[in-house]
């Protein structure tokens, strides 16, 4: 009788972990490998998200200083012109979300309402221009450039950490496999 018992615990056991190891293996998200085309993907965008930010601080400038607005309406023009060149960066971007690991989707789900935010002030700046076609300095008008160049400049920092993060990965990865080649040889 006591070898039945001994028996039945190992058996309920070993049904019980093998029930957890289930669970848990169930439970875990599925972890993408990282996809070379999204960091491509990734790092061209970054690269548009340096320009744009660069052109909505001189955007911005010029709320202080003393230009036309024809100047105000080339410029903007250019802001549309960025904004849009993003936007195609991460509409590609979120094509190839459902083969990207889970930290490029977390960079690519960051990224979209930043650019909506800046498609809107965009799209904001240019119909007060054209309802308005004076010297814009102040206002709502200043207020969207200033958000926009909060944004952009946020935008772009957010892409170039994530940029980063994938390169410190690939890096360390790159490591480890020299050092478990290096621990192999050795033996």
């Amino acid at each position: 009788m006591r070898s039945l018992g001994k028996g039945t615990y190992r058996l309920v056991t070993g049904a019980l972990l093998t029930s957890i190891l289930l669970l848990l293996s169930a439970l875990a998200p599925a972890q993408n490998e990282e996809n070379a085309e999204v960091s491509r993907l990734l790092s061209d965008a970054k690269e548009k998200a340096a320009v744009l930010s660069r052109d909505a601080d001189e955007m911005e400038a010029l709320t202080r200083s003393d230009v036309s607005w024809q100047s105000h309406a080339a410029m903007l023009e250019t802001m549309k012109e960025d904004v849009n060149d993003l936007a195609r960066s991460v509409e590609k971007l979120n094509a190839a979300r459902d083969s990207a690991s889970s930290w490029q989707q977390q960079a690519i789900d960051r990224m979209m309402p930043l650019m909506k935010e800046l498609a809107s002030n965009t799209t904001a700046a240019i119909n007060h221009l054209k309802e308005q076609p004076t010297r814009p300095t102040s206002g709502s008008y200043a207020e969207y450039l200033k958000q926009n160049s909060e944004t952009a400049r946020e935008l772009s920092d957010m892409i170039s950490s994530f940029v980063q993060y994938g390169q410190t990965r690939a890096k360390l990865g790159r490591l480890e496999q020299k050092l478990e080649i290096g621990s192999r040889a050795s033996r």
